[in-house]
């Protein structure tokens, strides 16, 4: 709870179950107002939505969590803090609230910083450069939980990870879409000629028929139904940082998993770089359950990481 001490400075303090400390803040603002806080590590809540994607499996969903529950944020002064009908109490300015309206400012405040620090990079850079940095360790270093069934947490809770500010402005290397990358997707999923026309500005825009949902230049890898034979899903990084070489690390349980090339050099900012992930079923993959994965593409110092996500019919 949010609870006011009487003393010569205001004081906000948090509660929340000790499982969940970690580290304890103080943050002191003008005006002799002091703020004392607890960050526990990051477990994804109970009732966050989970995937598959049932609108486009081949997708994953959620794309990255952040921080949602128990959020010390500005409130309406004409609503009651608990949003009971019988509460008649207004004024309040502040209120500790849950659910996805609170992790979306989290995430919103990162690509604006990212933004401002790299003004001319696409909303598609900004969504790879968060979900690549993201982790999937808590600040102790463990794997995240899921408070759903207190077992670990999966790609289905988290997507790529918890988001990191941090290395979200550097991230080294990005998965960029423009306009034609979506054009192409729809093309794939089924959109006719009339349809893709009416939402291709220029006019100028044909289906091929060539291309794969899976090949869509997408931060994460996700094969919904693979079959017996191998599937090739091709990626294309854009180099955000210093020339490097980044080598390439793959982890798929149950499953022959291989990337062309494994190593990747960049000598400029801006420079594109396009490889395979090759993902095939052996006589050990389970059927009808998702594995999950990732693949990491690092230079020493940074890490992009994509979650890989695979069930085999």
């Amino acid at each position: 709870m949010l609870r006011m001490k009487n003393s010569n400075h205001t004081h906000y303090t948090y509660n929340c179950r000790d499982s969940e400390l970690k580290t304890g803040t103080t943050i002191r603002f003008s005006g002799a107002k002091t703020f004392y806080g607890r960050k526990p590590a990051p477990v994804m809540a109970s009732f966050s939505s989970r995937g598959p994607n049932k609108i486009q499996p081949s997708i994953l969903k959620p794309d990255v969590t952040a921080p949602g529950v128990n959020i010390l944020a500005a409130y309406s002064l004409f609503a009651s803090a608990s949003n009971l009908l019988t509460d008649n109490r207004r004024g309040d300015p502040f209120n500790v609230l849950q659910g996805t309206s609170m992790s979306c400012p989290h995430v919103a405040g990162i690509a604006g910083l990212i933004k401002t620090l790299h003004p001319n990079w696409s909303p598609a850079a900004i969504k790879s450069a968060i979900m690549t940095t993201a982790t999937t360790r808590d600040n102790t270093n463990k794997p995240i939980q899921d408070a759903f069934d207190k077992k670990l947490a999966t790609p289905f809770a988290y997507g790529s990870g918890h988001v990191q500010p941090d290395p979200a402005i550097d991230p080294g290397l990005v998965y960029d879409l423009g306009i034609k990358d979506y054009l192409n997707f729809l093309c794939a999923y089924g959109y006719d000629q009339q349809l893709i026309s009416a939402l291709n500005f220029n006019g100028t825009f044909t289906c091929s028929g060539s291309h794969s949902i899976t090949d869509l230049n997408y931060p994460s890898i996700t094969l919904p139904n693979l079959g017996l034979y191998a599937v090739n899903v091709t990626r294309t990084l854009t180099n955000v940082g210093s020339p490097s070489t980044y080598s390439a690390k793959v982890y798929l349980p149950g499953y022959k998993i291989v990337v062309v090339p494994n190593t990747l050099t960049f000598k400029k900012i801006g420079e594109k770089k396009t490889f395979q992930v090759i993902v095939q079923a052996t006589n050990v993959t389970p059927r009808g359950k998702y594995q999950f994965g990732d693949l990491q593409w690092t230079d020493g110092k940074h890490i992009v990481r994509s979650p890989i996500t695979v069930k085999c019919r």
